[in-house]
């Protein structure tokens, strides 16, 4: 085609130029939709062209095996609620190219583009809105995960949300975002043209977190019960070890009873997570999550992974609880993969393909008994167990491990007359009280609780005076601990000189920090046994 110079031009050849442009922009629609990467949700641009040639449905930007049978899916639900399928040539491209898609959740945004592409739906209309959701052969629409951190990301672009209906309750924990739910194609599309608005779900209400279990079922055990109150007052990690059935599952259920409810900046945090493995955070969604998976459990299971990584165990348990019972029988190679993510509150996943990073911050909580057959220092004297014996069972537990564990307390079996007794302890409403108290004090001094203090901060914060020094020098000689332990024994200090509202550490609060490192006293008497005895 020769070059005409505007001033040359005819009308009858502006007409057929702006009607070829009109055509080009008429089989081209752009829809906004949603990926999922760890709690991030990137924004995915879904372009819908019809072309001239012999019909196909192509889908372009890196689409896995899911994403690509949404051909299959997307025509059957067009049929299937009465619209024309253009028998055109289709190409559809997800962009960015060089981000993974996977999953349904991309059937939504594609259907919608090629009916826009095809003049079936108004696509001026599509500008402020954001689309997730999977489709059934029918045009009905199915439940996708990771709506929270789409809803989030949407409400920064000051767009839209449609979701599945199914979607909708988890979706509107997002109250700065708009979200609407929709049952099927049909109505997305009613909704589009004006003729049926999509309705917006139910915000949920901001209530106190429920729990049905109480610190009052708890039957004596006071220095286990102080010693719950000790880590929750300042977010520190603890083990319980005794007898069998002397309530360490119990005492360990009922930490999140006695720690302040989820903020709710929190708790969208925890529910985003929940919303990415697929689970609903629940009407009872303020309350801190308590998480118990069997020793049994896999590396992969409590840090998260997978081909396309996915949360695990830590990362559900996101400002809440992960109690681990029967400590010694976990696999050793799998307990040591929680030692980064204790320190750091999160965990990095790799794969070839991306790199996932999931929050977990965490408290953790374990049981264990105190010897093979879980009766030594019972007083009963049935115990058999050799020194030997012992040791190999709590070598179990490495001592890098046990370091960052902070309170390690002994609970011991209850006379029957305790057992007879009705319980008389404080309730959790009593103690969350003052933990709450304690915690405030920690957070407008430093800005964090005691057991996320760096070293640094430990200097400015947890100052000692000569008698303390002198007995802390003395107790880490003699126990032979290493230099995370006396950090881990001067944060424990800190939070029990604030939870006796005193500014200062004192010779009590660091006896009483030493005298929650009980295993590792023991391990001090065991020094005495060669090596050789039982290696």
């Amino acid at each position: 085609m020769s070059y005409i110079s505007p001033a040359a031009e005819t009308l009858e050849w502006r007409e057929i130029r702006d009607a070829i442009q009109k055509d080009k922009k008429m089989s081209l629609a752009v829809v906004f939709t949603r990926a999922q990467l760890g709690v991030s949700a990137p924004l995915v641009t879904v372009e819908t062209h019809l072309s001239n040639g012999l019909p196909g449905f192509t889908i372009v930007g890196l689409p896995e095996a899911a994403v690509k049978e949404s051909k299959d899916r997307v025509r059957s639900a067009l049929l299937n609620s009465h619209f024309e399928f253009p028998q055109r040539r289709i190409t559809v491209n997800l962009a960015p190219a060089d981000l993974p898609k996977e999953g349904g959740r991309y059937d939504l945004a594609i259907a919608l583009g090629i009916l826009a592409a095809s003049e079936q739906i108004p696509q001026d209309e599509l500008d402020g809105y954001e689309f997730i959701g999977e489709l059934a052969l029918s045009g009905d629409l199915r439940r996708v995960r990771g709506a929270i951190p789409a809803g989030i990301a949407c409400g920064n672009e000051d767009r839209s949300l449609v979701v599945p209906y199914t979607n909708g309750s988890e979706a509107a924990l997002c109250r700065n975002t708009n979200v609407l739910t929709a049952r099927n194609l049909l109505g997305v599309c009613a909704h589009l043209h004006k003729r049926e608005a999509l309705q917006a779900p139910a915000k949920p209400l901001m209530h106190e977190a429920f729990y049905p279990i109480d610190m009052a079922d708890v039957k004596g055990q006071p220095q286990a019960r102080r010693a719950l109150e000790v880590a929750a007052s300042g977010g520190h990690n603890l083990l319980f070890y005794g007898p069998p059935g002397t309530g360490k599952s119990m005492l360990a259920s009922r930490l999140p009873t006695i720690m302040p409810p989820l903020s709710e900046d929190e708790a969208l945090e925890v529910a985003a997570v929940c919303s990415v493995a697929n689970q609903n955070s629940g009407a009872n969604w303020l309350s801190r999550p308590f998480r118990s998976p069997h020793h049994t459990s896999s590396a992969p299971a409590l840090v998260g992974g997978g081909s396309n990584p996915r949360p695990g165990e830590i990362s559900l348990s996101h400002k809440g609880v992960l109690f681990l019972d029967e400590l010694p029988e976990f696999p050793r190679q799998v307990l040591e993969v929680l030692r980064e993510p204790l320190e750091s509150g999160k965990i990095c996943i790799s794969r070839a393909t991306a790199q996932v990073e999931y929050p977990a911050n965490f408290q953790l909580i374990t049981a264990m008994n105190p010897c093979p057959c879980g009766y030594d220092g019972d007083g009963s004297g049935r115990c058999r167990c050799t020194p030997q014996q012992i040791a190999r069972y709590r070598d179990k537990i490495s001592g890098p491990l046990l370091d960052r564990i902070d309170l390690q307390v002994h609970v011991a079996a209850l006379a029957i007359q305790e057992l007879q007794q009705k319980p008389d302890g404080e309730s959790s409403k009593f103690i969350r009280k003052r933990v709450g108290l304690a915690r405030d004090k920690q957070i407008n001094r430093q800005g964090k609780l005691n057991a996320e203090l760096s070293g640094r901060e430990l200097h400015t914060f947890c100052k000692l005076g000569d008698k303390e020094n002198h007995l802390l020098a003395a107790a880490l000689t003699r126990l032979q601990l290493s230099a995370r332990a006396y950090d881990r024994i001067l944060k424990v200090a800190r939070t029990l000189a604030d939870m006796a509202n005193e500014s200062e550490i004192g010779v009590v609060h660091v006896s009483e920090a030493l005298g929650y490192r009980n295993l590792d006293r023991g391990k001090a008497e065991l020094q005495a046994i060669p090596k050789a005895e039982y290696s």
